[in-house]
C-alpha cells in the first residue's frame, strides 16, 4: 500500500474540517470517540474500506460499524424497528450498535457489511466524533484504529504506535471516556447480544422488557469484535490470577499488591476506561502479563469479554 504522512490534527472546528475533506475524499482519518480511536472511512466508497482493512491487516469476512450522527441519521440506511427506536432513545449517543436489516438503495459499500444483508449502526456520543459526523453528513465505516487482532487504542499515541505511515491523519483529543467498544445488540430477530461493551447487558434488557438472546463461538460472524482471538498483546496473558508466577507482571483489580491497577477502589467503570491503556503499557514490558479476577457482571462482562480474547491462543 501506498505510505501516507500521517498528520496529527487537533480537535477544533479547523482540525475537525480538514478530517472531514479528507474522508470525503476516500482517505483514512482515525478519531476519538467516547469508547475507543476509530479508524474512519467513507462508509459508501468501496476503495475507502478496502483501505480501512488493508491498513488494519483486518479479514474482510469481519463486518464494520457504519458510524452516524444521529438516529435520523441511521434510518437513511437500515429499516428501523420499534425495538430499534427504544433502544436509541435510552442509549444514543453513547456506546451501543445496533445492527439491522439493510434498507433498500442504502448506498453502503458491501465490504462494511462483509456481504451480509444487515448493518451495524452506531451514533458516538464523543463531540469531536460527532462534529466531524455532522461535517461528513454521512456514514463513516470506523473499526477499532490499531492492527487487528491487537489492543485497542484509547490514545493518538496509540493510533500513531500502530498505524503510523498508514493512515491520512489522526485527530487527536486526548484519551477516550470508557474505554471498551460499543455494547452490540443483533435486531434481526430475537433480539441478541453479539457483543457485551460500554452499556450493560442489564440495562439493555430493562428498556426492552425481555432477555437477551447469547451469541455463541459457533454462530456465524456478525458483528465485529466475535473473533476468538482479538484486542492482544505482543506477551502472553493469563487470567484469573491470584498472584503473579514467575517472570509475569500483574495487573490487578482492587486493593491488591500488583504492578499496575485498573481499579483500586474496585469500580468497574474505572477498570473499563483503563483496560487499554494498562495493556499498551505492560505490553512494553516485555514481560508475560497476569490479570487479577474481575467480577463477570455489569460492564465486567464486558472487560472479561475483551480479556478471554486477548488471552486466547492465536495463529501467530
Amino acid at each position: 500500500m501506498i505510505p501516507y504522512r500521517t498528520q496529527n490534527l487537533p480537535a477544533t472546528p479547523t482540525g475537525i474540517a480538514q478530517a472531514a475533506d479528507l474522508l470525503r475524499q476516500g482517505l483514512l482519518v482515525a478519531f476519538p470517540t467516547e469508547t475507543v480511536y476509530g479508524l474512519g472511512g467513507d462508509a459508501r466508497n468501496g476503495q475507502a474500506v478496502a483501505a480501512i482493512y488493508a491498513a488494519k491487516g483486518r479479514p474482510s469476512f469481519n463486518p464494520l460499524i457504519a458510524h452516524v450522527a444521529s438516529a435520523e441519521a441511521a434510518q437513511r440506511f437500515v429499516e428501523w424497528t420499534d425495538e430499534a427506536e427504544r433502544l436509541a432513545r435510552a442509549f444514543w449517543p453513547g456506546p451501543l450498535s445496533l445492527v439491522l436489516p439493510l434498507r433498500a438503495g442504502h448506498g453502503v459499500s458491501s465490504l462494511v457489511t462483509a456481504g451480509l444483508d444487515t448493518l451495524a449502526v452506531r451514533v458516538p456520543a464523543h463531540p469531536a466524533a460527532r462534529a466531524l459526523l455532522e461535517a461528513v453528513d454521512g456514514p463513516v465505516a470506523a473499526p477499532s484504529a490499531n492492527p487487528s487482532g491487537r489492543i485497542s487504542p484509547t490514545t493518538a499515541d496509540h493510533v500513531r504506535a500502530g498505524l503510523d505511515g498508514r493512515i491520512s491523519a489522526i485527530l487527536d483529543d486526548g484519551p477516550c471516556g470508557v474505554g471498551l467498544e460499543s455494547t452490540i445488540v443483533g435486531l434481526t430477530g430475537q433480539p441478541a447480544l453479539l457483543r457485551p461493551g460500554g452499556v450493560a447487558l442489564d440495562r439493555i434488557e430493562a428498556v426492552l422488557g425481555k432477555k437477551l438472546h447469547h451469541h455463541s463461538a459457533g454462530d456465524p460472524l456478525t458483528a465485529p469484535g466475535q473473533l476468538q482471538s482479538h484486542y492482544a498483546p505482543d506477551a502472553p496473558l493469563r487470567l484469573n490470577a491470584a498472584a503473579p508466577e514467575g517472570d509475569e507482571i500483574l495487573l490487578g483489580f482492587g486493593p491488591v499488591e500488583c504492578d499496575m491497577n485498573l481499579s483500586r477502589d474496585g469500580n468497574l467503570s474505572e477498570a473499563a476506561a483503563n483496560l487499554f491503556a494498562c495493556l499498551h503499557r505492560l505490553d512494553q514490558t516485555a514481560r508475560p502479563i497476569a490479570v487479577s479476577p474481575i467480577p463477570d457482571h455489569g460492564l465486567g462482562a464486558a472487560i472479561n469479554d475483551r480479556l478471554r480474547r486477548a488471552a486466547a491462543p492465536r495463529d501467530t
